[in-house]
């Protein structure tokens, strides 16, 4: 991984990959990282830049880590505003020509002091450090993250028509499913579904689960070719939690299943549903964090406009065995590999990285405390007198995450810091404001 390699060895790698970069018609590499808001920033070098730039990194403003979804700034005690500067440098272990981007290649990016250590603040850096964690326990996660989004046209209106997932939707946009179909695949992704989904103008694509790490990247790789086909096609994209008042929204759901020496631990074991113990302990841990991990998987205002009741957004702290009304699905599949959990709380504003990283430290966390799982939710919570309901507002989900003792130590001071700063002003920012002017604010944002 990056973190081990010194600046010299990185712009070895990068000289490495001049050639085929060349070949392929390259000319520069765009690279980009996740911000606290959820919000997708990027620099870019020519390919002549590339080597200096894997040694030594770009400039990145530490204030981003306090950017709020308009692009104003929040602060925290270990804020430093405009002064200081970090490194932003590119991991050329996923370095990917873009297909719908000719003459441009991405990869996502860690974040260093100007030293040469890991920031702190670093959101990649703490999902590698929590899936480390896991693998230290001889255990490994396998992940991937579900993107869903609006399509829209030059006016922002819904560009399909038809029921949700219906023919009609997928024929009048097939040559655009087309090409974002090639285009994933020709970057290297294999493509588990394509399908429109329940919202108007709504579609959604899952692609083959990897390493946590890998997960977050790819989520954001799978985004920005998204974008980049829908432009090629006059289209606006959309991935903000609702993009229709009362409409179901985008959601970012987080799959994963725990291994040991090759062998998925949530099938063929004792367990619920044939979970193995350490698999059903993980999924309870990160099942009794999740009121403080919403503030992380459902980050911004808009996300509690769509974390609600009969929308299939798991609104409810419970599981179920293919209950798409529980906060945490369980998923069986056809084959032992299938096995997996899915968080569907979490949506399509979150940063993946700080998903990822949050859900593992929880998971880990049950493990260490031999927590069993609750009883199973057979039904719609919605119609029990006691089910809970999730937090119902960013506030709550940030007076949830302050609350964690968990959380802050795992994300470490200045990361905790900015997080919950950002989630406080956000809440503070859209104090007051109606349903329809949060989603108007936020439409084109994510």
């Amino acid at each position: 991984m990056i973190v081990n390699r010194s600046g010299a060895e990185r712009a070895a790698q990068a000289r490495a990959a001049e050639a085929q970069l060349a070949d392929d018609g390259i000319e520069g590499v765009v690279f980009g990282w996740v911000d606290n808001a959820g919000l997708t920033r990027v620099k870019s070098v020519p390919v002549g830049q590339l080597a200096h730039t894997a040694e030594f990194g770009v400039g990145a403003v530490p204030c981003f880590d306090y950017a709020l979804v308009d692009d104003s700034f929040t602060s925290a005690a270990s804020s430093t505003g405009p002064v200081g500067d970090l490194r932003l440098v590119p991991d050329l272990d996923r370095l990917t020509p873009l297909a719908a981007q000719p003459g441009w290649a991405w990869a996502p990016a860690d974040r260093y002091t100007q030293a040469g250590s890991p920031h702190p603040g670093c959101q990649r850096g703490f999902a590698r450090r929590a899936a480390e964690a896991v693998e230290r326990r001889g255990l490994a996660v396998r992940a991937g993250i579900e993107i869903e989004w609006v399509v829209a046209d030059a006016a922002g209106d819904p560009a399909t028509t038809g029921p949700g997932f219906g023919m009609t939707r997928f024929i009048e946009r097939s040559d655009y499913l087309r090409d974002v179909l090639r285009a994933l695949t020709a970057q290297g992704l294999t493509v588990s579904q394509l399908h429109p989904e329940y919202a108007v103008g709504q579609f959604e694509v899952s692609v083959a689960a990897e390493e946590p790490v890998g997960a977050a990247d790819t989520a954001m790789l799978v985004r920005h070719t998204v974008r980049a086909v829908s432009a090629r096609h006059g289209l606006r994209v959309s991935y903000a939690p609702v993009f229709t008042e009362g409409a179901l929204g985008n959601g970012g759901h987080l799959h994963l299943s725990l291994w040991r020496a090759g062998r998925n631990l949530g099938h063929g074991g004792s367990g619920p549903h044939g979970l193995h113990p350490e698999a059903e302990y993980f999924l309870a841990g990160a099942l009794a964090e999740l009121p403080a991990l919403l503030a992380l998987g459902a980050p911004g205002v808009a996300s509690y406009l769509r974390l609600v009741p009969a929308h299939f957004a798991g609104a409810y702290r419970c599981w179920g065995h293919e209950n798409r009304e529980a906060a945490l699905r369980l998923v069986t599949g056809s084959a032992a590999g299938q096995a997996n959990a899915e968080f569907k709380c979490f949506d399509a504003a979150a940063n993946p990285y700080l998903a990822v990283g949050g859900v593992l430290a929880a998971g880990l966390a049950g493990i260490d405390a031999g927590l069993p799982l609750p009883p199973e939710t057979r039904g719609d919570p919605a119609a029990l007198a006691t089910a809970e309901r999730l937090p119902m507002s960013l506030s709550e989900a940030a007076d949830a995450f302050e609350k964690s003792a968990l959380l802050r130590q795992a994300l470490g001071r200045e990361l905790y810091e900015a997080v919950l700063a950002v989630r406080r002003a956000e809440a503070d920012l859209f104090a007051g404001c109606a349903d329809a002017e949060v989603i108007g604010a936020t439409r084109w944002q994510y």
